[in-house]
């Protein structure tokens, strides 16, 4: 099965798990995620399968919105719920309003330390089991772009929000670094993502649904391929290009527009490759699915 299928996420589960479950339901055993979703976090999670895994590449630079909950009063080592506590609690002391102004630190382009706990590979090794291991994790700032962080309410000390972040943004970082603004302490309490660049809860599946599916019905779910990465356009070449395409060769395309990268296909569905404009209708395959 090829294609990327849009997953709901449930609590309680690591994206590894997601994709053994994949694995089981589709029977395809080449399936990878679009980014790590905590297993606290619930929400759209992206995978691709089979022979478009060799796509990753390009969906690198998604950005994520998400809706969910900070809790303030004590921080916690992981930053978020599933910590443990870093001190003893305090009260919150702020209003709305007060944190909404304390919020405003989080707008635009900026530098984010990582948790130490996170699946970001320091020399290869993911950072949460160097810290799990005691040892020292020498994460380094991110420059992410935060585009919209807003406080919706507060009811007794957690606050729910929404946010709009670039890839890499960590959210648990925000809830840590408000609460210590704040000066009493926070951590996310929990977290939905809503959308993953151009995937929306709307197309997603939940694991419940996908396990009562077949393979022929799963795949009758995925997004239709020219659908995927938008900002290249897309084309359809005769079976003699196809053919030079699949041996790496360059070809000219009936593509005359300004894009570097052009998906190909040779019918309504099937895509072929990714190609890199050389100069006018040249193009480079640097990707062949088949």
């Amino acid at each position: 099965m090829n294609g990327l299928l849009v997953l709901d996420k449930p609590a309680g589960i690591t994206s590894h798990d997601v994709v053994s479950i994949v694995r089981r339901a589709t029977g395809e055993r080449s399936v990878g995620h679009l980014g790590t979703l905590d297993p606290m976090a619930t929400g759209v999670l992206p995978l691709l399968l089979g022979k478009y895994t060799r796509l990753a590449q390009f969906f690198g630079q998604a950005e994520k919105q998400y809706t969910g909950d900070i809790r303030f009063g004590f921080a916690t080592d992981t930053f978020d719920a599933e910590g443990t506590p870093a001190a003893e609690p305090q009260a919150l002391t702020q209003s709305l309003d007060e944190l909404r102004v304390l919020a405003q630190h989080f707008h635009g382009e900026m530098d984010q330390m990582p948790p130490v706990f996170s699946a970001k590979k320091i020399n290869g090794v993911p950072a949460h089991k160097l810290a799990r291991a005691g040892k020292e994790v020498p994460v380094k700032p991110a420059r992410i772009c935060i585009h919209s962080f807003e406080l919706k309410g507060l009811e007794g000390n957690t606050a729910d929000f929404a946010m709009h972040v670039s890839a890499g943004g960590y959210v648990r970082s925000v809830a840590h670094e408000l609460g210590q603004f704040a000066g009493c302490g926070a951590h996310l309490s929990s977290l939905r993502r809503t959308q993953a660049g151009a995937f929306t809860l709307e197309q997603a599946i939940t694991v419940d649904d996908l396990k009562t599916l077949n393979a022929a019905e799963i795949e009758a779910r995925l997004p239709h391929p020219r659908t995927l990465l938008p900002e290249m356009p897309s084309v359809t070449v005769d079976e003699q290009t196809a053919g030079r395409i699949r041996n790496g060769m360059q070809v000219n395309v009936p593509e005359f527009s300004q894009a570097s990268l052009v998906k190909v296909f040779t019918g309504p569905r099937e895509m072929i490759a990714i190609t890199r404009r050389i100069a006018g209708t040249l193009m480079q395959p640097i990707v062949v699915l088949a």
